[in-house]
């Protein structure tokens, strides 16, 4: 997966692009692109969404 800090869209293919946690969908060049981030653990965990509708879907 790209880094999700990354600009997206730039040489990012379906193969590398983050998937919707809620519709699976890769996320290309999507200005609403959404990403939940939280510590579990210790550790970093992030989840990423296409848009608005489909994080309000996402059941963690």
């Amino acid at each position: 997966m790209v880094d999700p800090m990354s600009d997206l869209g730039e040489d990012v293919t379906e193969e590398d692009a983050p998937r919707c946690a809620a519709c699976e969908e890769p996320i290309l060049k999507q200005a609403g692109h959404r990403v939940v981030t939280w510590i579990e653990e210790g550790s970093v965990r992030s989840v990423h969404f296409c848009d608005e509708s489909c994080r309000r879907e996402w059941e963690p």
